[in-house]
């Protein structure tokens, strides 16, 4: 099994013609993807890799087709619109790649996404892959194989390096999902795992976490009471300077808050095994998490 997306997921792509959206567009077709349709604002009529229509808007691509999903890489001043036109169209899942997407834009965004019901993953986000079914998004395909792990990350480099040593060790993932570093996201922690919890097929879980908010540790508390498989954590930061943003928007430590060793130390609380490095968690999955939880 996997979660949110497989080999017959039917996606559309916001901003297909676009340099981006079309360069990704190319490799999540030759990954297998189910593309159906493309979407830019007065391209309406063409058609791209042979068969693919090109539509002006999402209302008029679900006149002609059943949609399961969206993803963007519009450019960061018409993200907002773009994801709110494709929960308007009742899109249940919407993958947004865009980075540098205003808070105050993804704020309102929020608050509908929530309204209607749909599921965001993003913005500034790697999106979602299930090895050897569907890439939606820009985690290359080649770096994971099928395998019985959930893997969720707050960072897009960090997920492939997780995704290519777990392979190097002969471990593969039911479905890996980048849920982006943002301040204001569609979907978290707590809303992966889940998922992940219930999925058959996933017998363990790597959550990728790093510094600034409060995410991890709202998923450390959601883990204690919730989850009986095992969790292997990484946070990335740890000797990262108060007040420096690092990576992402959200990656910040301030007033106090979001530090890693707070992170680290809830996730402890709650039976996460911790790895030092990226590198450590294969090993850690193989040797049962025989890990350091000290």
């Amino acid at each position: 099994m996997s979660i949110l997306v497989n080999k017959n997921t039917k996606v559309i792509v916001q901003g297909i013609t676009g340099r981006e959206g079309l360069f990704h567009s190319r490799q999540m077709l030759a990954y297998g993807t189910n593309i159906v349709a493309g979407v830019t604002p007065g391209k309406g009529g063409d058609v791209i890799e042979g068969d693919i229509p090109v539509y002006d808007s999402c209302r008029n691509v679900i006149k002609d087709h059943n949609i399961d999903c969206s993803v963007i890489y519009v450019p960061a001043r018409f993200a907002a619109e773009a994801i709110i036109e494709a929960a308007e169209c009742g899109i249940e899942l919407i993958v947004c790649i865009t980075e540098g997407v205003p808070v105050s834009d993804m704020m309102e965004v929020r608050s509908y996404i929530d309204s209607v019901g749909s599921r965001l993953i993003g913005p500034n986000c790697p999106g979602i892959l299930t090895p050897g079914q569907t890439k939606i998004g820009i985690i290359p395909g080649h770096i994971a194989k099928p395998g019985n792990v959930g893997v969720v990350s707050r960072s897009g480099t960090l997920t492939y390096e997780v995704l290519y040593a777990l392979k190097q060790h002969e471990l593969g993932a039911t479905t890996c999902v980048g849920i982006g570093g943002d301040p204001v996201n569609g979907t978290n922690f707590i809303d992966v795992i889940e998922l992940f919890q219930d999925d058959d097929q996933t017998q363990q879980i790597v959550m990728i976490g790093e510094i600034g908010g409060s995410a991890e540790e709202e998923a450390a508390d959601y883990i204690l009471d919730n989850v009986d498989k095992p969790v292997v954590a990484f946070i990335a930061g740890q000797t990262a300077p108060p007040g420096k943003r690092m990576g992402h928007a959200g990656a910040i430590v301030e007033g106090g808050s979001g530090k890693a060793s707070d992170k680290i130390d809830a996730l402890k609380v709650s039976g996460v095994y911790i790895a030092n490095h990226p590198e450590e968690i294969p090993m850690m999955l193989l040797n049962n998490i025989n890990g350091d939880q000290n």
